[in-house]
This record gives C-alpha cells, sequence and structure tokens, in this order.
C-alpha cells in the first residue's frame, strides 16, 4: 500500500460526499453537499484525499478556527472529520492524513490543533490518543420540547 496525500476538487464532490456519509451518516446527501464550494474556495479550510493509487480511500477534512476547546490560543487547526473506507482501517491511513493536515495547520500559523468525537466512538478515542491528541473535556448535550 503506497498511500498519497491530494487536495479534493471540484470534480471529487461525488466521493467527497460519499465519504462525508460514512463520518455523519444521519445527514442528507443534500445537507452534505451544501458547504462545498465554499470550503473549496475558502484558505481556511483543507480537504484532503488519501489515495492507494488513483483511489481515494480516505478523507479529512480541517479548518482554522478562533476557538478550540481546551486551546490557548487562536486561532487553531481544527480537525472537522475524517473517513477511512473499511478495508483501509487499521493500515495508519488515518495517522498520514492527520499529518498533513497537521503540516497544513502549522504553516498557517497556528500551534495548536483541536478535535473532537462522539462519547461512544471508542475507535476514534483511541485513534485521538494513539497520534497525540489529549482528552480536554467531555460534554453532554441537553433538549426539552416547549
Amino acid at each position: 500500500m503506497d498511500i498519497k496525500i491530494r487536495r479534493v476538487t471540484q470534480e471529487d464532490k461525488t466521493e467527497w460526499i460519499r465519504m462525508r456519509k460514512g463520518i455523519w451518516p444521519d445527514w442528507s446527501n443534500e445537507y452534505l453537499g451544501i458547504n462545498m464550494d465554499e470550503v473549496l474556495a475558502s484558505d481556511n479550510d483543507l480537504v484532503i484525499f488519501a489515495c492507494d493509487g488513483d483511489k481515494p480511500v480516505g478523507l479529512t477534512e480541517v479548518r482554522i478556527r478562533d476557538y478550540g476547546e481546551g486551546c490557548e490560543t487562536s486561532p487553531v487547526g481544527y480537525l472537522e472529520g475524517w473517513f477511512v473506507d473499511e478495508e483501509y482501517r487499521g493500515q495508519g491511513v488515518v495517522g498520514i492524513m492527520t499529518q498533513a493536515a497537521e503540516d497544513w495547520v502549522r504553516g498557517k500559523g497556528c500551534t495548536e490543533i483541536a478535535s473532537d468525537t462522539w462519547l461512544e466512538n471508542e475507535p476514534s478515542i483511541r485513534a485521538h490518543v494513539k497520534m497525540g491528541y489529549a482528552e480536554v473535556e467531555r460534554l453532554v448535550h441537553y433538549v426539552k420540547k416547549l
């Protein structure tokens, strides 16, 4: 396996939506595609594919934000999401993509990068820890119908 990183382009939208659906399965394809043009045009967003040959097998979205939970500086990089096709999981693809994202964030002048995951997403929690991310807080959301 020889994984190469490349930026997502306009021509990649179908594959990008497919992988976004892997991150956020409850969201509609229409919603997942709503901000793609803005993200691609933004200097504060990076979307990359990890490719095995020409085949995209992983996706990472990273953004420059003003704030990240637990961060002491501003702005900060923020890992918005990552996805790896099932047959490539456990082979270091997330680490390769995250390193590329961190390099981009450093190039933007940031000294910190943050991320999040759901409390029950144990594989993501383990991956974050393995790559050197420290847990800074846990959050439970509530809602009340009125």
